[in-house]
Order: C-alpha cells, then sequence, then structure tokens
C-alpha cells in the first residue's frame, strides 16, 4: 500500500507541477487536520476525519476558484490558514498531534489496506483517463473551452484526486509531510527529464524509490517513516540539481 501511495503521489504531482500549483499538496495535507481533530474526539479513526475535511475543503477550493475572482493559489491560502487554526484548537493533546502531524495511526487494519489499495488504482487510472484534457486545460483554457471540455469539472475532479492521494499518504507520512511526496518527486523529474511521457514516468518512479528507501532506511535505523521518506526525496531532488537542463 504505501508504495502503491507513493505512485499515486508521484503521478499527481506531476499534474500540479503543470498546473502550477505542486505547493497545493503541502496546503491540502493541512487541510486533514481538523478532521483528524474531530476524528480523536469522536473516537473513530483518523483517516476518515482527515477524508471528510480533505474533500470539502477540496470542493470548496474549486468553488471558491470558479466563483470568485481570486487564484487557486488564494483560495488554497484562505482554507489552509482556516483548517490549521481549527486543527490546533481541536487536538489538545501532544501525543495525538505528534501522529496527526507525522503519521503513526496504529496498525494497518485489513478495510484500510484494502481502501488504500482501490483508491491507488483509481488515483491512476482516474490521471490517465483525463490526461489530455488535464493538459490541454493547464497549457490553454481558450484552447480547452473551445474543444469543449468542462474547466470546472476538470478542476472539481483534480482536486478530488488530489485529496485522495494526501488521503493515502496520510497514514505513512502525516499531515505535515504527506504533501512532500507529491511536490519533491515531481520537481526532480521536472529537472531530469525533457519530454512529457519520461517526466510523468519519472515522477511516479522517484516518489516510489524514495518510499522503498525510506522503508528501509527507517527499519534499519529505527527512525520515523515520515521524515526518512522525504529526506531521502530531498537529497533525490538535491542530486538533480547537478544536471544541467538543455
Amino acid at each position: 500500500m504505501a508504495l502503491l501511495a507513493a505512485a499515486a503521489a508521484g503521478f499527481v504531482g506531476a499534474f500540479a507541477l503543470m498546473k502550477r500549483t505542486v505547493l497545493a499538496g503541502d496546503v491540502m495535507s493541512h487541510v486533514a487536520i481538523p478532521g483528524l481533530g474531530l476524528a480523536i474526539i469522536w473516537k473513530i479513526n483518523p483517516l476518515i476525519g482527515g477524508a471528510l475535511t480533505l474533500f470539502i475543503g477540496a470542493l470548496m477550493i474549486s468553488q471558491l476558484e470558479r466563483h470568485s475572482s481570486i487564484s487557486s493559489e488564494a483560495a488554497i491560502g484562505v482554507i489552509f490558514a482556516s483548517s490549521v487554526a481549527l486543527g490546533a484548537l481541536l487536538i489538545n493533546s501532544k501525543e495525538e498531534l505528534i501522529d496527526a502531524l507525522f503519521g503513526g495511526f496504529g496498525a494497518l487494519s485489513q478495510g484500510e489496506f484494502v481502501f488504500g489499495i482501490i483508491s491507488g488504482i483509481f488515483i491512476i487510472a482516474a490521471l490517465w483517463h483525463l490526461r489530455n484534457k488535464l493538459i490541454i486545460s493547464f497549457f490553454s483554457s481558450e484552447l480547452a473551452s473551445s474543444t469543449g471540455i468542462s474547466l470546472g469539472w476538470l478542476n472539481s475532479w483534480f482536486f478530488i484526486i488530489f485529496s485522495l492521494a494526501i488521503l493515502l499518504g496520510l497514514r505513512f507520512l502525516g499531515a505535515l509531510l504527506a504533501g512532500a511526496l507529491i511536490i519533491v518527486p515531481a520537481s526532480a523529474a521536472r529537472q531530469l527529464t525533457h519530454s512529457l511521457g519520461s517526466f510523468l514516468i519519472s515522477s511516479i518512479l522517484l516518489s516510489v524509490l524514495s518510499m522503498i528507501a525510506g522503508l528501509f532506511i527507517s527499519q534499519a535505523y529505527n527512525l520515523q517513516l515520515g521524515p526518512t521518506v522525504v529526506m531521502v526525496a530531498s537529497a533525490i531532488f538535491a542530486l538533480s540539481l547537478f544536471k544541467t537542463k538543455r
């Protein structure tokens, strides 16, 4: 499930980078914090609460973007600030706050495993199906409209898929770092590649590589998984900077 979540994050990250909302991965992961706090209060699975606020946040961002004059970045910023403040008020225990921020919600249940596998497959399949429409809309909204693509519908679906990828990362990385697996591998892949196809594939592979290496290193040295995975991804990005773009 961790590897599938990483593959989904890498694929989403590539499209987020093209949409120029890659930092939304970091912001959207924080939107889950109020849901995690409510789940702790109501004594239900924290990921259920995180899913609730993630999808509400995604829909709110999409609607703000469609029905107001503010940009995606501004809409995401408004939701981000509100979510962090509300989450800080809801989560009182330091131990529970650490779990929410860095992951570690106990053993993975069979239901969570099945949900994670299905969700990861859905993310990859949905993005593959929508890839041409998304690419056209990212580079020319006028061309997308002229070819009959509904930009509002497409953006709503993209933010929902985006949120689902964040949700999968919450289990392993927590709200603080889940967005990093969307941001960092995609940025490294962009630095290393010259074509769209190789960029998409590289983003997925680098994200999976970061997760694999992070799993081994964290187990070998008894380190926390989330920060280890992100540090591996950051090291890969640092190495990618040595490649000269042509």
